[in-house]
């Protein structure tokens, strides 16, 4: 297994604690943070949904400095401070780091004062006029970058480093175990294109299975898109939102036309995606020179329109059916697709994914997403790309 690179999201939060020590003399910044990353605490792992009386958790859009709140104030005036004796000011202590953040799993109630928020704002706006050349895919995009790879998983796994199979992330480049939802609005550095997403996305890491070397992807492109035959009803995606695409417990074989499996893409008449010959086991595609292995994974439609996690990162999303979305879930947000490149072309081997050693198949595939986007930018891609159902690329219509 390859060596384990530093948690670059534990590293930015000590270096963003030191600026804030450095910066407040009288603890006034740590408290102010104190109080913000308290807001953003999220519901006990272990409640159950209440569609009546859910808690709402304050998501990381709606977090700022309380500037009225006792916690947040000063505890003297400048004037008091200015009149201190050297000796007081000598025997003051010293200002205490805040607590980092616990992240929580389980039913996590969204905040329903800032959902409404963006719907009113998202509903205000009006459609942008389309060039008659752009086309009529309901979509619009980010292509990402792989950022790092850690055994860390901090939607299914939060605060427990270590604790996962090898994962490669894309996109926000400070997420390691402990991430919270704050921590994508304030470490913004991205992989993605456009910039307006601080989102984390990632998949187990693909190994070479001759050499188990990882062979990380080359291409990781996101798409927002309609899954449906028209955009009655579509409302954006909420930030803070979580869910899971795949089954990473699922192991069996993946032979030639299996669901589930990587294919070869090339795009030319004649081009055969499941390979011009299989590995050894059946499981991996072989594709001809021309071609790389890829893996297209799709994520729900629909959301309960409460909750932004749920117990098994699944139960408050659905897949929409028939043109419309289930009763359960009624809020319509567009669908996540990953559309995942590997440069790698096949062998004899095959290869494994660090969810799946045994078996080494491809059924074990999944995909995580941690949606954290500018608010302005997700709803007027939204309004013009998908509910306009309009072509979109990373920065609006694509002409």
């Amino acid at each position: 297994m390859s060596d384990i690179a530093p948690r670059p999201g534990l590293l930015r939060r000590l270096a963003v604690n030191k600026r804030n020590l450095a910066a407040s003399g009288a603890g006034v910044a740590v408290v102010v943070i104190a109080v913000a990353a308290a807001a953003v605490s999220l519901a006990d792992a272990s409640a159950e949904p209440d569609p009546a009386g859910v808690a709402a958790a304050v998501p990381p859009s709606a977090v700022v400095s309380a500037p009225g709140s006792p916690s947040a104030s000063p505890s003297a005036s400048p004037s008091a401070s200015a009149s201190a004796s050297p000796s007081a000011a000598v025997s003051k202590p010293a200002p205490v780091a805040p607590e980092p953040v616990v992240p929580r799993t389980g039913w996590i109630a969204v905040d329903s004062a800032a959902w409404k928020a963006q719907v009113d704002a998202y509903r205000a706006l009006s459609f942008e006029p389309a060039p008659a050349s752009v086309g009529n895919l309901p979509e619009f995009r980010a292509d990402c970058e792989y950022s790092h790879s850690l055994p860390d998983d901090p939607i299914v796994a939060p605060g427990l480093p270590g604790a996962s199979h090898m994962h490669s992330f894309f996109g926000n480049e400070g997420v390691d175990a402990g991430t919270v939802a704050d921590d994508l609005v304030r470490f913004t550095a991205t992989t993605c294109e456009p910039k307006q997403d601080h989102s984390s996305y990632w998949v187990p890491t693909l190994y070479d299975a001759a050499t188990n070397k990882a062979a990380e992807p080359t291409g990781f492109r996101v798409y927002y898109r309609s899954l449906m035959s028209d955009s009655a009803k579509q409302l954006p995606m909420p930030n803070g939102l979580r869910m899971i695409a795949g089954d990473a417990k699922k192991k069996v074989p993946t032979p030639r036309g299996a669901t589930g499996q990587f294919y070869c893409a090339y795009w030319e008449p004649g081009h055969d995606a499941d390979g011009v010959a299989r590995s050894t086991n059946g499981n991996w595609p072989i594709c001809e020179k021309q071609a790389y292995l890829h893996f297209i994974l799709q994520f729900p439609d629909c959301w309960d329109g409460k909750h932004l996690d749920s117990p098994n990162h699944k139960d408050h999303v659905a897949y929409g059916w028939n043109n419309a979305c289930p009763a359960s879930h009624p809020v319509k947000i567009p669908a996540i697709t990953f559309d995942i490149q590997y440069g790698v072309q096949g062998s004899q081997a095959g290869y494994y994914l660090a969810s799946d050693k045994d078996v080494r198949s491809s059924s074990s595939m999944h995909g995580d997403a941690f949606v954290m986007w500018d608010v302005d930018t997700m709803n007027k891609r939204t309004k013009n790309c998908v509910e306009q159902r309009r072509t979109c690329d990373n920065y609006g219509y694509l002409k």
